[in-house]
C-alpha cells in the first residue's frame, strides 16, 4: 500500500470512530442454512459448456459472463470487523453451514470445485478494497479447510473489491460486503 492510500485508509478509520455505533441488529443478516446453500450450489448451470470449451480457473475468474452462469449464493451474514479479514470465532458456526453444504456435494463427486469471491463496498481506496476482498476470501477458505475439513484442492479464491456492487453507491453499504460461493466444476478444466 502506498503512502497516499495508507493515509486515506487511516483517515477512513478515524472518520469511522466518529460515527455513532449502531445496534448490531441494524445490520443483522439471516444466515442461510446448509440445506439452502446446498440447494443453490447443486442447481444445474444456466447454460451447458461443452468439455472442450471449458477454461482454466484463472480464465473463469476474469470472465463475468461465465461466472454469472455458474450456480452461486451470496453470503452477507459473516460479520468481519471494519477493515479486517479475520473471521471471529463467534462467526464460525456460519462458516460451518457452508462447509456442510460443500462437503455434502464433495461426497457425491470428489472432483467438484468451488470459487470463493470476496467483495467490499466502495468506501476507501480501490487498492485497499481489492486487498481486503482477497484477504476475506482467503480467510474463509482457510477456516473451511482448517476447522471443517473441506479439502483445499476443492477451493479457489479471488477478491473483486468494489467491482461488482449489489447496490451501486459510493457510501458504506452492508449488502456489498459479502462473499459469493460458486460451483465452477462444469466450467473449468481439471488440470
Amino acid at each position: 500500500m502506498n503512502r497516499r492510500n495508507f493515509l486515506r485508509s487511516a483517515a477512513a478509520v478515524g472518520a469511522a470512530a466518529l460515527i455513532p455505533a449502531l445496534p448490531e441488529t441494524a445490520f443483522a443478516q439471516s444466515t442461510p442454512d446448509a440445506a439452502t446453500i446446498l440447494r443453490q450450489l447443486k442447481r444445474p448451470p444456466q447454460h451447458k459448456i461443452a468439455p472442450k470449451a471449458r477454461v482454466t480457473i484463472e480464465q473463469f475468474k476474469r470472465t463475468p459472463r461465465l461466472r454469472r452462469m455458474a450456480p452461486s449464493i451470496d453470503i452477507q451474514s459473516i460479520n468481519f470487523a471494519f477493515g479486517s479479514a479475520a473471521i471471529p470465532a463467534n462467526q464460525r458456526w456460519k462458516v460451518e453451514q457452508i462447509a456442510i453444504a460443500i462437503n455434502n456435494i464433495l461426497q457425491s463427486n470428489r472432483h467438484e470445485r468451488f470459487l470463493i469471491e470476496g467483495h467490499t463496498d466502495a468506501v476507501g481506496s480501490r487498492a485497499s478494497n481489492q486487498a481486503l476482498s482477497e484477504a476475506r476470501a482467503a480467510s474463509l477458505a482457510q477456516v473451511l479447510v482448517q476447522y471443517f475439513g473441506v479439502p483445499y484442492r476443492a477451493l479457489d479464491t479471488i477478491g473483486y473489491g468494489e467491482d461488482y456492487l449489489l447496490v451501486p453507491t459510493p457510501n458504506a453499504e452492508w449488502r456489498n460486503r459479502r462473499v459469493t460461493l460458486r460451483r465452477v466444476t462444469d466450467f473449468v478444466t481439471m488440470h
